[in-house]
């Protein structure tokens, strides 16, 4: 991120400047980003997408998000872990969603980790690294970290399970996205709401 401040959008709020960049993201911005996400499925879909966005623009992503869910069952680990190889073999082909070999791989082998674990599990295991304590409100996009070390606790934590394609940007871009930290910049029209 640059050291980019608050932007006026054209209803005059303040936002973060990201979250101005396409109608896309002012959407996803106002309404889903820094907002808590809790259930073992809605977390494991947003695992899935950041992983899905690594080395990519989060706008790839949201824009081909309905093809994902499409694609993947809608994200609930139960369907996703009956997944087999002539699956793997159509998702490859799906122009809906990136076709990415080993990201697919990593979606079918998390959800087959993730169907063996009671639920409420993954939802438990990411919750309890949200930092205790509420930093101080960002002020630029400059000021907002990439890895911090409860991300990073989190990416370990999701390997050692048996979680791949995880690491500790990865697992920020997570708790940022399920509101397990608050980065919209302070005095942004999101910061509260």
């Amino acid at each position: 991120m640059s050291g980019g401040g608050l932007l006026a959008g054209p209803d005059g709020a303040l936002r973060c400047p990201w979250g101005l960049a396409t109608e896309d993201y002012v959407t996803y911005h106002d309404t889903e980003w820094g907002k808590p996400v809790h259930g073992d499925d809605a977390l494991y879909e947003r695992l899935c997408l950041e992983a899905f966005q690594s080395g990519l623009s989060w706008l790839t992503i949201l824009r081909r998000r309905e093809g994902f869910r499409k694609a993947f069952g809608d994200f609930r680990i139960a369907a996703v872990a009956e997944f087999g190889p002539a699956d793997a073999e159509r998702l490859l082909a799906d122009e809906g969603i990136i076709r990415n070999r080993a990201k697919i791989e990593a979606t079918l082998a998390n959800a087959k980790v993730l169907a063996g674990w009671e639920p409420g599990e993954l939802d438990a295991l990411i919750w309890s690294h949200a930092p205790k304590r509420k930093g101080r409100a960002p002020r630029t996009t400059g000021d907002v970290p990439a890895v911090t070390p409860e991300s990073t606790a989190l990416a370990k934590a999701l390997k050692k399970a048996g979680i791949r394609f995880v690491g500790p940007t990865t697992a920020y871009a997570l708790m940022q996205a399920c509101g397990l930290v608050n980065d919209h910049l302070a005095g942004c029209v999101s910061r509260e709401a």
